[in-house]
């Protein structure tokens, strides 16, 4: 009798846990944070119960990622950890891994974030991995992107977006979508890198109906730096408008910080640098506050941009330098090519020699570094806007290389099979 009496007590503090949590989640989706937020710590501190425990602290990281803190997310995921551990329980193990790469990725801790999922993705045989390995494929392609390896990174994409639709994932497939805009904005070809977001809207719209309204803001963000690069600048206005709406409705900070960085270089396309500084300066306020150290640098690169538009060649330089000394410090290669590109033309203009072969012999270690060239043609890719085509191998050339190829295969793994890939 006793021993029934104490199940029965623990069932029923089970679920009031349970509907402690819920309650939290109605709180949250109706944009009332503060007091969602006080609902779960309250039953953080009292709740006996380790998988209710578990499961508020991933409403935690949840919000906290929203919001934008991330050393708080950091936190609250090496506690479910914890968690996970005491339960001795695969599955959420598992789960508790993923949130903890996510964290690192938000902190641009690129590295750490490819071992925790590489950690998630051999634990292999848990129900839950099997559901997760999308969203951990998609965590390592960011990743891989944030230090510039691309062909791992379009690797991690693919398998993301096969495991979306093996479980016909429509939210992972929306997610995925925008990371590809992302990944082919960053090698300048901007009509994948509008398909692919352009596809995400479309998923929200055909299938987001109970969706939160954060994937139709990202799908729009993703869409204006699209059209931002195509220069189709009333587009990207009116895109980065409606993501913003969205961001500032829902407290989401780090695409506040985003859509401020992305109208900042709208204006700077427009030749307004007076608009743009102050928007670069209040993105530079969230993206500092919340550790997105890759804004950060991509801010100093438009900052710097500005001022050699206004020929202030030295505030350029310095500019340059602050985001030389981010980019290197969390790995992003890609940033680190970009400045020594603009530092060439600077001291080009300048007319000092020394410094402009520096420059020159800087760059093109880069480009040998991170293999952005057509093993085709040899030309390098990312330069200016031009189609790209992956292999199912990964290997990206120029399309029109690959359309003059015939069937004869990978010119870098020599893999035979010529059938495009998903990407």
């Amino acid at each position: 009798m006793v021993i029934f009496m104490r199940d029965f007590v623990a069932e029923m503090g089970q679920d009031q846990t349970k509907q402690q949590i819920e309650k939290g989640l109605k709180l949250y989706q109706s944009n009332d944070t503060e007091k969602a937020l006080y609902v779960w710590m309250k039953v953080l501190r009292k709740t006996s119960d380790p998988g209710g425990k578990f499961r508020v602290l991933g409403c935690l990281i949840t919000a906290h990622s929203e919001m934008g803190k991330y050393k708080e997310m950091l936190q609250y995921s090496l506690a479910q950890i914890n968690t996970a551990r005491e339960m001795e329980d695969p599955d959420y193990l598992t789960e508790g891994y993923l949130n903890l790469a996510r964290s690192n990725e938000k902190l641009c801790e690129f590295q750490k974030t490819v071992s925790y999922c590489e950690t998630c993705l051999n634990m292999q045989g848990t129900t839950v991995s099997l559901q997760l390995n999308g969203q951990v494929c998609l965590s390592m392609g960011n990743a891989y992107l944030g230090i510039s390896v691309f062909q791992k990174a379009l690797v991690s994409y693919e398998k993301a977006l096969r495991y979306a639709h093996n479980n016909d994932d429509k939210m992972l497939e929306c997610r995925v979508c925008c990371s590809l805009g992302n990944f082919y904005i960053q090698l300048k070809d901007y009509e994948k890198a509008l398909f692919f977001p352009c596809k995400a809207a479309e998923l929200v719209n055909d299938y987001g109906k109970g969706w939160s309204l954060k994937y139709r803001a990202m799908s729009q963000y993703h869409m204006s730096v699209a059209y931002r690069k195509l220069m189709r600048l009333p587009d990207a206005m009116e895109c980065c408008e409606e993501s913003m709406k969205i961001a500032l409705q829902h407290g989401d900070r780090p695409l506040q910080a985003l859509c401020l960085l992305n109208f900042a270089d709208i204006h700077r396309c427009q030749k307004d640098v007076d608009k743009a500084f102050p928007r670069y300066e209040s993105s530079m306020c969230i993206m500092s506050e919340i550790g997105n150290r890759l804004g950060q640098a991509s801010i100093y690169v438009g900052v710097g941009k500005c001022w050699i538009l206004q020929k202030e060649y030295d505030k350029a330089l310095d500019s340059m330098q602050r985001a030389h000394d981010l980019a290197e410090a969390i790995g992003n290669k890609l940033c680190i090519l970009k400045g020594h590109s603009l530092c060439e033309g600077i001291y080009r203009s300048k007319e000092q020699q020394d410094e402009l072969r520096d420059q020159v012999v800087k760059f093109l270690q880069c480009v040998e570094e991170l293999e952005l060239y057509c093993g085709m043609c040899g030309e390098s890719i990312g330069e200016r806007n031009q189609q790209l085509q992956a292999l199912p191998c990964s290997h990206i050339f120029h399309l029109k290389c690959l359309q003059t190829n015939g069937t004869k295969g990978c010119p870098k793994c020599h893999r035979s099979s010529m059938k495009l890939g998903f990407v």
